[in-house]
């Protein structure tokens, strides 16, 4: 396992899509973290006097306002900021209870099998037969869409993928000689699940937890935008450019330099998943 570990790690660092996605979500999450404590405005006073400037590269523009302001003149940077801060705690926070909760269920649920297996994949599958959006959207029309029960809404509409998925990794798992030979010398379920079967299955497991950050940043971009995820004047992507659709015409940058960012954000992501994925699979070929 260690040899293992040292040559996925040696690939990792001259893997180039590792590194250029790796560095630049980096530098996100630190901007996401320190940016708005650095930028001259805040994200929620109003210049109503400055309102839609343009970003510092076109005419009329102000290093005062690096990427321009909204139609309330606020300072586009620091908002943008702060949406950024608010998908990457969204997206890393709802995959963590996605990822820890589905995993395990799914992990007990096909060590278990018989009866109990029957009913949580049973119960997997109703939930399974919800689509994501429509189960987010009718449990935050009638709850408060803050922060935490975005988090709450994302888990509980994503987690059944991840326990069919380990579940049927498990089936197979438990059938092989090591987990045999645990069971004879006397370890308990529990002990197996932990000790013996999790090291093997979780870590592919968790590089798809690594890819699907993307797929809930970008579900709460779709709830802020049609007003179901934080709400205003508290700054997400979402809300940014909702509110941005009117300005389209004259005012482009405020809903399109929300949207670069993004895209920086999802394809750093991106390429850091397929690129560990890729050197997970050169490291079990060696």
């Amino acid at each position: 396992m260690n040899g293992y570990k040292s040559e996925f790690w040696r690939l990792s660092i001259r893997n180039k899509e590792v590194l250029v996605g790796g560095i630049i979500l980096l530098v996100l999450v630190l901007l996401s973290i320190v940016g708005p404590y650095l930028t001259p405005n805040s994200p929620y006073k109003m210049h109503i006097v400055d309102r839609l400037k343009p970003p510092v590269f076109m005419a009329g523009g102000t290093w005062k306002y690096p990427l321009g302001t909204d139609a309330l003149g606020r300072d586009l940077l620091a908002r943008v900021l702060g949406g950024l801060r608010v998908s990457i705690i969204i997206g890393f926070s709802s995959v963590v209870l996605i990822f820890t909760f589905g995993s395990a269920l799914g992990m007990i649920s096909g060590y278990m099998g018989g009866r109990g297996d029957t009913f949580l994949m049973r119960f997997t599958d109703a939930q399974l037969s919800l689509p994501m959006i429509i189960l987010a959207i009718a449990i935050l029309g009638v709850t408060r869409p803050n922060m935490l029960n975005i988090i709450l809404v994302l888990a509980i509409s994503s987690w059944p993928i991840y326990a069919r998925v380990t579940r049927g990794i498990v089936l197979g798992e438990r059938e092989k000689e090591y987990v045999r030979a645990a069971k004879i010398i006397g370890a308990s379920g529990g002990r197996i699940i932990i000790k013996y079967i999790a090291p093997s299955i979780l870590p592919p497991v968790a590089l798809v937890a690594l890819l699907d950050i993307a797929r809930m940043i970008i579900f709460e971009a779709i709830l802020g935008f049609l007003g179901l995820s934080i709400q205003p004047p508290e700054p997400s992507f979402g809300n940014i450019i909702s509110d941005a659709r009117k300005y389209l015409v004259n005012a482009w940058w405020i809903a399109t330099m929300p949207g670069i960012v993004l895209c920086i954000l999802l394809i750093s992501i991106n390429m850091l998943g397929s690129g560990l994925e890729k050197v997970r699979k050169m490291t079990l070929a060696s």
